[in-house]
């Protein structure tokens, strides 16, 4: 029998039972997970679990579960390895939790090409909306996220290992590159796992996404009800299915109108790279009085530029962007941007993985979330 090494006159498994009003055996199942228990038991337990205050031995309870109530919560990409003097950059599941709740590697060098690709990663607010739905889903179940990064062949394969030893339960990965190999790495290795977005290629793995397209219908159909006819695109990259995605829907919308030609300069969903964009598309179409960037940051980038160019926005130039991230509200003007609820859909992710690892045999699947336009001051 294992010990309980919890401090005498904690909370017991019998107090629990008490307070339920059920037996201990019955209140280690609801704690434990077990499925086949009455839904009013429950919820009776779960009542009696928080009047009591008891905290289940995690060590004890891995031993029956054979679970580590641990998720990997990956960032890919698809580089090539590092020299070998940026060895040492390569990322490894994290060490200390900090006080989010997320266990993250502390102790990255400077340089190499793992702290450029993580400093990219905490730069952009789309991730820190994917790790803030994670962990408010994770957190009230009692689990937590293992941050990884692979972008090289040698992370993704330690990545792969570390799943394999079962030293979490199941992994949600975020990919940043269409020819990302990881997704279909860890399903050929039979593991469960759940991606952010559809994978470019066919692969077996559940998968929560956007209908991009329609994201990109509203803003088109709103740049046009404004009046603008004269309109130009920033893409994201169009080797990735998002990027592919937003410039088809409002290619579209655009040609339904009566609008054949959308001139378009493709960005990397970067600010910089948004202002590169707006300085190339300005230099050839000097009359634009509209435009659409496929996501916030570059919407932000070409603001910037246009302001720089004398042009007003959006007397002058209305842009719109994708995501309502952070960005867009601190944007002057504030940016009209499509909404990508990505803490919704990044909980989702979490739900449907902690799903498959209660049934191990359910079939793959698929969420799309619908997108909606926020109109702010830009357009």
């Amino acid at each position: 029998m294992t010990e309980d090494p919890r401090p005498a006159g904690s909370p017991t498994l019998e107090d629990v039972a008490r307070a339920a009003g059920v037996s201990r055996a019955t209140v280690s199942r609801v704690v434990n997970g077990v499925r086949n228990v009455d839904p009013v038991i429950q919820e009776s337990v779960r009542q009696a679990v928080a009047a009591t205050g008891y905290t289940p031995n995690r060590a004890a309870r891995s031993l029956v579960t054979r679970r580590t109530d641990a998720i990997a919560l990956v960032v890919s990409g698809a580089g090539d390895d590092p020299a070998p003097e940026d060895e040492a950059a390569v990322p490894h599941p994290a060490g200390p939790t900090g006080g989010d709740g997320l266990a993250r590697r502390t102790d990255e060098p400077d340089g190499g090409a793992g702290s450029s690709f993580t400093a990219e990663v905490f730069a952009d607010p789309f991730f820190g909306r994917v790790l803030a739905g994670v962990v408010n889903y994770l957190r009230p179940r009692g689990m937590y996220p293992v941050l990884m990064f692979a972008e090289t062949s040698r992370a993704r394969d330690q990545v792969v290992s570390y799943l394999r030893q079962g030293s979490v339960d199941g992994a949600l990965v975020v990919s940043t590159h269409a020819d990302d190999p990881l997704p279909a790495l860890i399903t050929d290795a039979g593991l469960p796992a759940v991606l952010y977005a559809r994978p470019s290629r066919p692969t077996r793995i559940s998968y929560v996404d956007l209908a991009h397209q329609d994201g990109a219908r509203l803003a088109a159909e709103h740049l046009l009800a404004r009046g603008c006819r004269r309109i130009a695109t920033i893409t994201g990259p169009l080797d990735v299915p998002a990027g592919q995605d937003r410039l088809t829907g409002f290619r579209d919308t655009m040609a339904r109108a009566g609008q054949p030609y959308v001139p378009l300069a493709e960005g990397r969903f970067t600010q910089e790279s948004g202002e590169a964009a707006m300085v190339g598309l300005l230099a050839e179409y000097p009359d634009l009085d509209g435009v659409f960037a496929a996501n916030d940051l570059m919407a932000v980038g070409a603001c910037h530029v246009l302001r720089e160019h004398g042009r007003r926005v959006p007397e002058d130039v209305a842009v719109i962007g994708f995501d309502d991230s952070s960005a867009a509200a601190a944007c002057r003007p504030p940016l009209t941007t499509v909404r990508q609820p990505v803490e919704e859909m990044a909980a989702e992710m979490a739900r449907l993985l902690l799903d498959r690892l209660a049934g191990p045999d359910s079939a793959v699947t698929s969420v799309v979330f619908e997108p909606t336009l926020v109109i702010r001051g830009s357009a």
